[in-house]
């Protein structure tokens, strides 16, 4: 016979619909532990406690996160964030979710300060603001993950299969400034990073989802069963609830086969790596000032020719790395003359492009570019970057409001590049990024199936975050092309990290920060068909879909009955 309070919280809105008997949060002083009632249904844990644990979900996803690096936390870090998620209402659910992302956010990114304040020149309170403005928005994805589980589950659905879904889904529809994905967690631990070939960061982040998931499921039963072995008030009527063996199950089993086949596909890969053609590949890293580039060409020239004089085949410069703007009506005579032609070897050159305008009262159009060089200087190829840094390389609606590049003075006037074709030099195609272009798969997917190279490289200045964690970050998360399409990915930074990445993820060799240095490494030429790249982001988008689904249907009841069933 149940209570009037049982009744009372069995028949609370769950914000859109009231398919499901989802009980209201309990009140902060109530007991912590959640309890089922007779119909199974669960009353979610006091308001402050699960505020506290999605803030600690944030921090641990920090801490697990590259940078720190202490990336087996990434197989715990979700797990009090899906504890307090359960039974709470989808708005409820939203917050939990956006607290997390908050405190994530705000740690993780720290290094956004230094970037809103060297870019827009506004005073450091007013960036501090925008900063957490900022990671208020990014905070929007976990968030976004937070409501699609919320809504699944009031109306029925598996919660384990509706929170794994709403994270996928939130990793790929949610649009961010700064993209990043869970996945990259386990840069260094490369043997749990291979299954990126077949499903992309994603997948790799759905792995590890998989064992929060479990670790969760045993949390949760034992919150459940916390008042009947402690005398409390659930008693004989209130059965206790049996233990999801198949979220435990497949939380164990998903790391063990990523793991598994991490270990067959790295050694698959590393025999392919031998039989393919080797090249010594020279990276200048110069260390120039933001805004001061005066020894730019000077130390580009220098560090060249000496990587040339130590067998380098090919050699490639940072993003922008020499700041002169050539005229795009004669920039491959101007290049080579003032530039390529003393180097005398091929290089990935790094610079501007500048277009005139056809009329003296409009503005030209500004190029960031990376241009392939033959060993006698003679331009073969150019690409225009198409991801546009936002405060950095363009000022949002400041075409729209120009007075807003009088309020920030050190915003670019760049526009963005059309071509997805690779520059082509001795019979080989390089799929070239430039900055944070390495970060994104569905692009660098659009650059192998366009041009099918057999290198990877990557132009970056990363100066603007300061010496911070954010060099660190940016090549964990670039790893994973390196996987996915298992090619050698070239990185040549302004001030750090460069590094040449090898097709199962490890580093070859790499430089240190804010450090003026030349690097030589080994690569090779590869070509390889994977599944990611075969099929790219269409299972996920279908995924999406179903957890959108979830969301706005309620489960059938005959499929309730079946699963009691069993």
């Amino acid at each position: 016979m149940t209570t009037a309070h049982q009744q009372e919280s069995e028949a609370a809105d769950v914000g859109g619909g009231a398919a499901e008997h989802l009980p209201r949060p309990e009140a902060p002083g109530s007991a912590s532990a959640p309890r089922a009632s007779a119909d199974g249904a669960v009353r979610p844990l006091p308001a402050r406690l699960s505020y506290g644990l999605a803030a600690l979900s944030g921090f641990l996803y920090f801490l697990g996160f590259p940078g720190m690096d202490l990336w087996p936390i990434s197989f715990f870090g979700l797990v009090p964030l899906i504890v307090a998620l359960r039974g709470q209402t989808p708005r409820r659910a939203a917050l939990l979710g956006w607290i997390a992302g908050f405190v994530m956010t705000m740690t993780g990114f720290y290094w956004l300060l230094e970037m809103l304040r060297v870019f827009s020149g506004f005073p450091t309170i007013l960036c501090t603001v925008f900063m957490a403005i900022l990671c208020a928005y990014q905070a929007g994805r976990i968030a976004l993950c937070g409501w699609l589980y919320g809504r699944a589950e009031a109306r029925g659905w598996p919660g384990a299969v509706a929170f794994a879904l709403a994270f996928v889904t939130s990793e790929l529809v949610y649009p961010l400034l700064f993209p990043w994905y869970y996945g990259a967690s386990v840069h260094n631990a490369p043997v749990m990073g291979q299954v990126a070939d077949l499903g992309g960061p994603y997948l790799v982040g759905l792995v590890l989802v998989a064992a929060n998931l479990a670790i969760a499921e045993l949390v949760k039963l034992w919150l459940d069963r916390a008042p009947r072995e402690a005398g409390g008030d659930a008693g004989p009527s209130r059965p206790s609830r049996p233990l999801n063996r198949a979220v435990v199950a497949v939380g164990v089993a998903a790391p063990a086969l990523a793991a598994v086949y991490g270990l067959v596909r790295m050694r698959a890969v590393d025999a392919a790596v031998a039989a393919a053609e080797p090249i010594k590949i020279g990276i200048v890293q110069p260390n120039l000032a933001l805004f001061d580039r005066r020894n730019a060409v000077k130390i580009h020239l220098k560090r060249t020719q000496e990587l040339a004089k130590q067998g380098a085949g090919l050699v490639v410069w940072s993003e922008a790395g020499v700041p002169q703007a050539f005229r795009e009506s004669a920039y491959k005579t101007e290049v080579q003359r003032s530039l390529t032609g003393r180097l005398g070897v091929p290089t990935v050159v790094g610079t501007v492009i500048h277009r005139l305008p056809a009329d003296r009262n409009e503005r030209g159009v500004s190029f960031n570019t990376a241009l392939m060089a033959g060993k006698d200087g003679e331009i073969l190829g150019r690409y225009d970057k198409q991801y546009l840094l936002a405060f950095g390389e363009y000022l949002p609606l400041g075409d729209t409001i120009p007075y807003l590049y009088t309020l920030s003075p050190n915003s670019g006037r760049f526009s963005p590049g059309t071509s997805l074709a690779p520059l082509e030099w001795d019979g080989h195609r390089i799929a070239t990024m430039i900055c944070y272009e390495d970060i994104l798969p569905h692009f660098v997917n659009k650059l192998v199936a366009e041009g099918d190279p057999d290198l990877l490289v990557n132009l970056t200045n990363d100066a603007w975050f300061g010496d911070s964690t954010e060099p660190w970050i940016h090549l964990a998360l670039a790893k994973m092309r390196a996987i996915e399409h298992r090619r050698y990915l070239v990185r040549a930074t302004n001030s750090g990290v460069s590094a040449i990445v090898d097709p199962v993820g490890r580093v070859v060799v790499q430089s240190d920060t804010f450090k003026e240095q030349s690097l030589l490494g080994e690569a090779r030429f590869m070509r390889a068909q994977t599944v990611y790249g075969t099929v790219k982001d269409i299972p996920w988008y279908v995924a999406a879909v179903v957890s959108v689904a979830m969301a706005l249907f309620t489960r059938p009841e005959s499929l309730r009955l079946r699963r009691a069933e069993r």
